[in-house]
């Protein structure tokens, strides 16, 4: 990249940021404008200035004040909110996906050492520790988007990092249903379940918005709950609960030592009096201490994970809880079939929009297997100028009202 994308060449910006920061005691206390009249001052200094129009000022001097106070190359990316991810390959390859699409974007850092700089600022804040003997790690920026990033020699192209972005304001289930992500029909379903405290569980592969529809199934806890939330970064919004504690893992230190993840703060959590458990992602053995947590009385809880479909679902869980315990397969399903009550499966489609696929009952186990019966399914009916559309419908009835009585819920549910 030979311009940056304030119309300086990345020698001219880098030495313009030398000059300023020479300039500068370095006192944090100076204030946003006084900085900025700074560059300002730097940059009139300079012959180049005299060839640029009005715009091309106006973007060097945020772009100098970015790399000072903001996030550098990537805070226009970051006040864009129709920016729902952020990809940086290397320096200077950028992607972002923007209203569904993905498309490079003509922005960049001038080094890997500048991008390397802004990774340990990002990772630091959140007390997370990233080198070249741990490269990966997961962070999140002040604004809750998630932070995943991996140094090299793991990344051959240097550092990236990939940013997903949510909403400052959480997506509620009435703008899911506008959105057509699911029909009112099943969003009054899932309001009786999450109300009864059935266990439930979503599905969907990557982007598919799982954490979304966590967080806007969570509006509907009752507000007197205790609710404890159990995430690797955290990212959940969850409104309208007084009574929340948020659980974040914790990386081992330079030492090796200290580290904390979704397991111990599982069985931590079940030591707090919890109403509810939400794991916001199971990936591994952890899955066996969020079975163990919904049979032991800890009702309504929910968590997400990765998969293909609601019955690759189960067999995934089947796989993480056998990854970190010596169970009979037959055990395992077991508790599979009694922790589960429903499963939400999203799947994203080809034009990009996110949809709420088929919902499924954990009816027991038959013949070995854990049963699943589909209460609502997606049922594609064509394409129309690049856009999918269908309807989500009700194909059976819930079999176990047991907690939808219990709840006196049952008559409003079956009306």
């Amino acid at each position: 990249m030979g311009m940056a994308d304030s119309g300086l060449a990345i020698e001219e910006l880098v030495e313009l940021r030398n000059a300023v920061r020479a300039r500068l005691t370095w006192d944090d206390s100076i204030s946003d404008d006084d900085l900025c009249r700074l560059i300002e001052d730097e940059l009139f200094r300079r012959e180049r200035a005299k060839r640029m129009t009005a715009g091309e000022r106006k973007a060097a001097v945020m772009r100098l004040f970015h790399s000072f106070r903001g996030m550098d190359a990537l805070q226009p990316l970051l006040e864009d909110q129709e920016i729902t991810e952020i990809m940086i390959n290397s320096y200077k390859e950028i992607f972002i996906e923007k209203r569904g699409e993905l498309r490079a974007v003509d922005l960049g850092f001038e080094s890997n050492e500048r991008l390397e700089d802004l990774i340990q600022s990002i990772v630091g804040r959140v007390n997370r520790i990233v080198n070249e003997a741990s490269p990966i790690v997961d962070a999140r920026l002040p604004d809750g988007s998630r932070v995943h990033v991996v140094l090299p020699p793991i990344a051959l192209k240097g550092p990236t990092v990939t940013i997903r972005r949510f909403p400052h304001r959480p997506l509620g289930i009435q703008d899911l249903i506008a959105k057509e992500a699911l029909t009112q029909e099943a969003a009054d379903f899932l309001r009786e379940i999450v109300l009864a405290k059935y266990n439930l569980f979503i599905s969907g592969g990557t982007g598919s918005g799982k954490t979304t529809f966590l967080n806007a199934l969570s509006q509907w806890i009752p507000p007197h709950e205790r609710v404890i939330t159990i995430e690797d970064a955290a990212e959940l919004q969850i409104l309208g609960i007084a009574n929340l504690v948020s659980l974040e893992t914790r990386n081992a230190n330079s030492e090796g030592k200290g580290q904390l993840g979704i397991r111990e703060l599982i069985r931590a959590s079940l030591r707090m009096r919890p109403n509810r458990i939400i794991v916001g992602e199971v990936r591994g053995a952890e899955a066996l201490d969020m079975l163990q947590a919904m049979n032991t009385g800890h009702e309504g809880s929910l968590s997400t994970g990765h998969s293909n479909g609601a019955k690759d679902m189960i067999s995934r869980l089947e796989t993480m809880v056998l990854s970190g315990a010596d169970l009979p397969v037959p055990v395992v399903r077991q508790q599979i079939a009694s922790a589960l009550d429903i499963v939400v499966h999203l799947s994203r489609f080809r034009d990009s929009s996110r949809r709420v696929a088929e919902i499924c009952e954990v009816t027991g186990i038959e013949r070995g297997e854990v049963q699943l019966s589909t209460l609502f399914r997606f049922e594609e009916e064509g394409e129309r100028e690049g856009a999918v559309f269908g309807s989500l419908r009700r194909v059976a009835q819930l079999r176990d009202l047991g907690k939808l009585r219990h709840a006196g819920l049952l008559k409003e549910a079956e009306g």
